[in-house]
């Protein structure tokens, strides 16, 4: 993948190959990662160290978005890795990454033991002195370079999101989506919401777009998965299916079967949407491709139905 304005992509190889993504931002010799994966991921993360032209100890700083496992999963064994880097967190997050005993526990609780170890390997904390806590409008200097965290809750609120004035871009973690390349079609790149367990908040998640927009940016950076640009295009079609979502949910609301229609009108949506994009995938393809998300969405409309009920 070619290197713009600096900026490294790197498959962290969790779950499948171009699921979830990593980022290697350079600057005059010095390095921030932005997302890091799981342990399993370190090879691919030095590697790419490596291949920047860089040595572990020219990595200044490891910015989390959100501390869930697929973002910051391996952020205590790559620090080990790094010996001048800290860790910029969200300030709802940085005692997860100090002390990450109920972040394993909450996931174990889903997901059981063996799947844990299978998908997320180890997961070790982070020294307290080595963190750094990101509140509302923190800039990280990297060789002079200003990234700037901006608090961006509806996926999660430890949520921040990255702005790189120097690509006039940002690093969204989950707030704007996911774009599988496979879905790619006829009308650009495809997009859908992520209302993964257990923090779904539809309306400070369009509130969060909107900041994004604000800057006009040129690209956005997915952790799934990848650069995307026509930027006001696809925080339309959020916009869009987030509203969609949130009446799907409500009409299922007092369903005995909640969960399974839940997953069943998610699926007609999307594929739906597909089709509508040209998508060169067929409806199975499509489904294949968003199972994991689909199941994750569902469960996450429904956190927020019983929430919203309280």
């Amino acid at each position: 993948m070619s290197v713009d304005h600096g900026i490294h992509t790197i498959d962290t190889a969790f779950q499948r190959d171009h699921f979830d993504a990593a980022y290697l931002i350079v600057q005059d010799g010095r390095g921030a990662f932005v997302d890091c994966g799981t342990s399993h991921s370190l090879p691919n993360l030095l590697a790419c160290v490596q291949r920047a032209g860089l040595q572990p100890a020219d990595i200044d700083w490891l910015i989390v978005t959100h501390v869930h496992l697929d973002h910051a999963g391996g952020a205590g064994a790559l620090m080990q890795q790094l010996p001048n880097a800290r860790l910029v967190v969200h300030p709802r997050g940085a005692q997860h990454m100090i002390d990450p005993t109920r972040l394993i526990a909450g996931a174990t609780a889903v997901y059981g033991e063996a799947e844990i170890a299978r998908s997320y390997g180890r997961i070790v904390p982070v020294p307290a002195e080595r963190v750094v806590v990101a509140e509302e409008g923190h800039r990280v200097l990297l060789a002079g370079r200003e990234l700037l965290c901006i608090d961006t809750p509806g996926h999660a609120r430890h949520h921040f999101c990255v702005w790189d004035q120097a690509s006039r871009s940002w690093f969204t973690g989950d707030t704007f989506g996911l774009s599988y390349r496979e879905l790619d079609g006829g009308a650009g790149a495809f997009i859908i919401p992520t209302s993964s367990p257990v923090q779904f908040e539809p309306d400070a998640m369009h509130a969060s777009i909107d900041r994004l927009m604000a800057r006009s940016p040129q690209a956005m950076y997915l952790t799934h998965y990848g650069r995307v640009e026509d930027t006001a295009r696809l925080a339309g079609d959020l916009h869009e299916q987030i509203d969609a979502m949130v009446a799907i949910a409500r009409q299922c609301a007092a369903l005995p079967e909640r969960h399974h229609v839940l997953v069943e009108a998610l699926s007609a949506l999307y594929v739906a949407r597909a089709r509508r994009h040209d998508s060169a995938l067929v409806d199975a393809e499509v489904l294949r491709v968003l199972k994991m998300d689909i199941e994750l969405n569902a469960q996450g409309l429904a956190c927020w139905l019983d929430r919203d009920k309280r």
